[in-house]
């Protein structure tokens, strides 16, 4: 079982509770937004096994989400951290939420959290939620590593390239499109966009490359 593998009894079990889910958000593997005022921003953070690494990651997290949970591949044996007791009270300590998920993707909610965490870093829960909406569908699973993330940004650089595969246009053009498309051409992260002339931008082998499915 991957890390990814995860992710949907998850979204689904987020879902379920009225959030709006979405993985790989600004570094954290699952982010669930229940609209509100302000809204309601939850934080999923997976591993295969429970450990101190993934309670590191939901202390770091807590500073700028409402709740933390933490989930891992349950155990087969009695052995796994989700049945020590000394782990189970330091996550009710911190007011996180335990979940274990089986095989066949059966949630086993093991800790719930309490009450909602203290928010201190304002600028990245502002971060995270504009990310969260600004993000089309949820093209990413949560968990994944190695692997470029469909981050909203990279979604609209391809709404750009391709609307660019018909020939050069101007960023007023684009920007009927995406609303950023003139800083994401000048800033042309990807290397997908070239100045054709003034006012005018075209597409690059590597943009092109990026839009444009492989011949078979």
């Amino acid at each position: 079982m991957a890390e990814t593998d995860l992710y949907l009894p998850l979204k689904a079990f987020m879902e379920a509770a009225g959030y709006s889910v979405k993985g790989e958000v600004n570094g954290c593997d699952l982010v669930g937004v229940k609209e509100g005022d302000p809204p309601v921003v939850v934080v999923c953070e997976m591993k295969l096994a429970f450990n101190l690494e993934l309670v590191m990651q939901g202390v770091q997290r807590a500073t700028f989400c409402d709740e933390v949970w933490l989930a891992a591949s349950a155990s087969k044996t009695r052995r796994g951290r989700e049945f020590d007791a000394r782990f189970r009270n330091l996550c009710r300590r911190l007011g996180f939420g335990l979940i274990a998920v089986s095989e066949m993707g059966t949630i086993d909610v093991i800790v719930a959290p309490f009450a909602a965490t203290p928010r201190k870093d304002a600028k990245r829960r502002s971060r995270l939620l504009d990310e969260h909406k600004r993000r089309v569908g949820d093209p990413q699973k949560g968990g994944g590593r190695g692997k470029p993330i469909m981050t909203a940004y990279r979604q609209d650089c391809i709404v750009c390239a391709t609307a660019l595969l018909a020939g050069p246009q101007s960023p007023k053009q684009l920007k009927a499109l995406v609303v950023r498309a003139p800083t994401i051409l000048r800033s042309n992260v990807y290397g997908w966009f070239v100045r054709e002339s003034r006012g005018v931008y075209g597409l690059t082998e590597l943009g092109r490359a990026a839009v444009v499915p492989p011949q078979t």
